[in-house]
């Protein structure tokens, strides 16, 4: 990343930590958990329609800070073709609307909230917001990788996918004694069928969510699931099913920090479910 474009992300991220609101005034006024939005049941709902979830944009990535009063997603100006990120706080129990800047990879939290990864990039937590973009080092910014997402687990496990080979695949990268292990591509459960992408692990990291075309699956892409073993293996890949998966594409998912719900991307919008699904397809 060249030094001018860290200078504009860091300028937006200035005017975002200075409290300036955008689209504020037209916006309803958001009070309550998840930006006032009534909890879906076990049936996908879009998540904030008009608000979020609009027919002008794209709206991707959605997630929230581990003590839930920031909620963060990606949005495509349809027209301009341009990727933001954009952010709603919550303060004295209202929520507000921040476009913090241009969009870096696709961006996920780590569980503790003090790390923001940008693919192959991350943001560390501050004072006064968000530090500069940094790179994660050579042994994952390589010209012959392309990550779009990586998402981390409590214990320091990194996953993410690589959209450069022949074929889009996942690669985990664990810790041990402390020390970060060279990435490995993950087995065939995982990376399977056309491609797999977007990953999401588990804050104790007892699962990874992904999403991937391959046989069987309901149309477009697919959203799967597959739980860890005893033994530290992975096992098979689980459809999540025709509720989440259906004849168009899903992508991006998610679980809240709280575990109480799914968010992933049906088409261009933000979706969210009750996430107690996800315990009924755990192997007994």
């Amino acid at each position: 990343m060249n030094r001018i474009y860290v200078t504009v992300f860091t300028i937006f991220f200035l005017l975002a930590l200075s409290g300036k609101c955008y689209g504020r005034d037209e916006l309803p006024t958001l009070q309550g958990p998840y930006l006032g939005q009534t909890p879906p049941g076990l049936t996908p709902e879009v998540f904030a329609p008009g608000i979020v979830s609009t027919t002008e944009h794209r709206d991707y990535s959605a997630f929230f800070t581990p003590d839930l009063t920031e909620f963060y997603f990606t949005r495509r100006d349809n027209k301009s073709g341009e990727w933001s990120l954009v952010s709603f706080k919550s303060k004295n129990n209202q929520w507000y609307e921040l476009v913090v800047g241009p969009r870096v990879g696709r961006p996920m939290i780590a569980p503790d909230g003090k790390t923001m990864h940008l693919g192959k990039n991350y943001m560390t937590r501050t004072e006064t917001g968000w530090s500069v973009v940094k790179s994660l080092g050579p042994m994952f910014d390589r010209e012959d990788w392309g990550i779009m997402r990586l998402s981390s687990a409590a214990d320091g496990t990194y996953v993410f996918d690589d959209y450069k080979g022949e074929v889009d695949v996942i690669r985990i990268s664990t810790l041990s004694n402390g020390k970060r292990q060279a990435p490995k591509i993950m087995g065939p459960n995982i990376n399977s069928g056309k491609y797999t992408a977007h990953p999401f692990i588990a804050p104790d990291g007892s699962y990874l969510i992904w999403d991937s075309e391959r046989d069987g699956g309901h149309g477009d892409s697919d959203l799967y699931i597959s739980f860890r073993q005893q033994d530290g293996s992975w096992g098979a890949a689980i459809n999540l099913g025709d509720k989440i998966n259906t004849e168009v594409w899903e992508a991006g998912a998610y679980v809240t920090p709280d575990g109480k719900y799914f968010f992933f991307n049906r088409h261009q919008n933000i979706f969210w479910v009750d996430a107690q699904f996800i315990e009924a397809l755990r192997p007994k």
